[in-house]
Order: C-alpha cells, then structure tokens, then sequence
C-alpha cells in the first residue's frame, strides 16, 4: 500500500511512522509513506494557503489552489484512482468495518487541514471519503489521519506478528474483546478464571464467547443492534436482559 499525507506540519509524523508496527510494516514493504507539506505548492510570493472566508465570518478557509496541484503531483503516474480522505468533524464516524475496507486499497491521500475549514470544492471535486473520529473538534487532522493510518496498515498481509489478532479485535467481530490474561496465574490473591488454565479450547472458546458479549453488553449496548450473534450468544443475551 502506498500512503501520502498533505500536511502543514509533516514533521508531526515523524515519531508515529518510524515507531513500533508501523515501522516494521514498511521493513516487511506492506506500505510506503509520503507526507508531503502541500504550502510548497502554493504559487504566491508568501506561499499562502488559506484566505478569509467569502461572506464574512470567523476564521481563514484553505484554499483550493495548493491542494488541487499537491494532489495532482501524487497521482501524476497512478493508473488506478486512490482513495482520498479529507480529515474533518463533518464526515463519516470512522470505525473498524472502514478500517478493513480501506485495508484493501493499494494507495490511500490524506488531506490533513487546518484553520476554520476548506474551501467546498476541495470537498466537491478531489476528495472519495471524509472521515472523522468523533463529535469533536481538534486543532488540525493530523492527529486523526495518525490513528486512521495505524488502524488501517496493522491489518496489512505480514504486519502483525499473528495473522489471528486483527480478526479477534474489539469491534472486528461485532462486539468487544473478551478479557485476556497471563502470567502469573495468581497475583495479590487475584487470580485467572480457571476454565483458561483448564486446556480445554472448546470450553475456552465458549467461555470467550461470552465474556465478550457480557462486556458489549455491559459497556457498549448500541453495538448489539448491529452484531451477527451466534444462536449461543442470542440465548445469553436473553438471560442477560431478563436478569437486568
């Protein structure tokens, strides 16, 4: 996968793409960035890049010209469109069924703005996806494209370590994760619940099984709505609802 990122501040990604799994995906060559400071492609003498908004009104607007030139130099010599994302509090909440869907791209554009907002036709004409974290505001999307691109690359072919994590991860099957331990067995009179020292994986499994939805249902009720429930966890949900 090849990512690029537009960025007034590309120097902010520097830690979180050359730590940890990200830095052992573009070892492994599962991706590829590029952030790119689109400034440099503003024509002015002052290389300006925002501009009071049209009608009057709080705040500066980033302008089209920088943003359509950067993206037309990243995508020069691309035979099949990208995916570009713009980075804002209006799109769509972004969430784990996004994240395996973007997974399967080959080059992903990240515009990361700034300032009060972006000028419509950067939205109308280059732009396939918005995406936001939550009902909040931050100070710019680079922070937010950070988060994105990490949940996307880990799910890459020869990134992780187990090709089982991503698949058992809170949200990837519907529901939250189940509760995990390890050693020691026994710690401050605290001890692992017997069935995962048992050896028994079916049991196991089960016991899994419901936790994990005993913990949706305590935590994150709204996600019941939507999972694909086993006959097992349609019968526990039953009990749970009917001991509440």
């Amino acid at each position: 996968m090849k990512v690029d990122v537009l960025s007034l501040f590309p120097e902010m990604f520097e830690g979180v793409l050359h730590s940890s799994i990200m830095k052992k995906a573009q070892a492994n060559d599962a991706v590829s960035f590029n952030v790119i400071n689109f400034r440099d492609y503003a024509t002015d003498k002052h290389h300006k890049v925002d501009d009071y908004p049209y009608g009057g009104g709080a705040g500066m607007v980033l302008k089209p010209e920088p943003l359509f030139a950067a993206i037309e130099a990243v995508t020069v010599n691309t035979e099949k469109p990208p995916r570009i994302i713009l980075m804002c509090p209006q799109g769509e909440k972004f969430t784990q069924k996004k994240s395996e869907e973007l997974s399967s791209e080959e080059h992903l554009i990240f515009i990361c703005g700034h300032y009060e907002g972006y000028d419509e036709r950067i939205r109308d004409v280059l732009v396939t996806d918005e995406l936001s974290l939550g009902d909040f505001v931050l100070t710019g999307g680079e922070i937010a494209a950070m988060a994105i691109i990490d949940s996307v690359v880990r799910l890459l072919p020869n990134v992780l370590g187990n090709v089982d994590s991503p698949m058992l991860d809170s949200f990837s099957t519907g529901l939250l994760e189940h509760p995990q331990y390890t050693r020691p067995a026994n710690f401050k009179g605290m001890e692992v619940p017997e069935v995962l020292l048992s050896g028994n994986h079916a049991k196991i499994n089960q016991w899994r099984e419901e936790q994990s939805l005993i913990r949706t249902y305590e935590r994150r009720k709204d996600l019941l709505e939507s999972a694909p429930l086993t006959d097992f966890q349609r019968k526990l949900l039953k009990q749970l609802e009917q001991n509440k």
